[in-house]
């Protein structure tokens, strides 16, 4: 892992570091990292030197970081910190940004089925529009709201893919054009978090393939990292809908997002979405 030189850490954050690390040190026995006890210690857990030579640094280096002075780290030497005193995948995220880095791009996993639990959130939103997407904004999870309200199909696996090639999603949008370079700008935001992802290319390369107006915008290099977005929709049954978008990310898998629509208040979405699922749910008992 390349080193990093972060600038000056601000006075209430090298508080927030010497607080972290002595609590986190604290914590910790002798023997949990297999370590002699030592005999009596005025303070529980760990002594500062004992975890300088776990992480493989060295003490006086060690105390100064813990005492919040204004020193130079690196990623590798906090991840072996991160080692020494046993902290999670979140801890880590925090001593990173304390000291002043950027925290590392979490692995993102293959897709995999989501949770009953998560599949409950997305039962309970109807009957409002919610799915699931992964990194690559394939779609892992869709509820019968989305499919019905957006015109998911059976062939539409990935979000981008659907915006830009089917058809009947295309005309159901009432400002496709104007919120397509947005959508380009998102999607180069997310794949530059994986550089190394290949799959990020193949998609790209596909679309350009395929649609002129992606061709078109794809060479911009604009970049967008929006998380909430105004979607107005046109339904052959419903009439004119307008949603509120979110973008929540799922802390346990890495790279996968939920995202709801909310009706956006004063437009009559929430009226027309409610009779139109009604009207779903009885030809469906029917």
């Amino acid at each position: 892992m390349a080193s990093q030189t972060p600038a000056s850490v601000p006075g209430r954050r090298r508080e927030e570091l010497r607080d972290f690390l002595r609590t986190r040190r604290a914590r910790l026995a002798p023997a949990d990292v297999g370590m002699p006890d030592g005999g009596r210690r005025r303070t529980p857990g760990l002594r500062r030197e004992e975890v300088a030579v776990l992480a493989g640094v060295g003490v006086s280096w060690y105390t100064w970081l813990e005492q919040g002075r204004d020193i130079k780290v690196s990623g590798d030497v906090l991840d072996a910190i991160v080692r020494a005193l046993r902290l999670d995948r979140a801890e880590r995220e925090h001593l990173y940004r304390l000291a002043g880095l950027n925290p590392p791009q979490a692995e993102a996993g293959p897709a995999l089925p989501i949770t009953p639990e998560l599949r409950r959130v997305l039962d309970a939103w109807s009957p409002r529009p919610a799915y699931v997407r992964d990194r690559h904004w394939n779609f892992v999870a869709i509820n019968d709201a989305a499919r019905e309200v957006f015109g998911y199909g059976d062939t539409d696996h990935n979000c981008l893919v659907t915006y830009f090639t089917n058809v009947r999603y295309r005309s159901m949008h009432t400002h496709w054009a104007a919120a397509a370079p947005d959508v380009v700008a998102r999607f180069r935001a997310d794949a530059a978090r994986y550089p190394d992802d290949p799959e990020f290319g193949r998609i790209t390369a596909d679309l350009l393939a395929v649609s002129p107006e992606f061709a078109e915008l794809w060479p911009r290099h604009e970049v967008s990292a929006g998380a909430q977005a105004v979607k107005g929709i046109r339904h052959p049954d419903a009439g004119e809908l307008v949603f509120e978008g979110t973008l929540l990310p799922l802390a346990d898998r890495p790279g996968h997002h939920l995202v709801l629509h909310n009706p956006r208040p004063g437009t009559g979405t929430q009226e027309r979405l409610e009779r139109l699922m009604a009207r779903r749910a009885l030809a469906a008992a029917g």
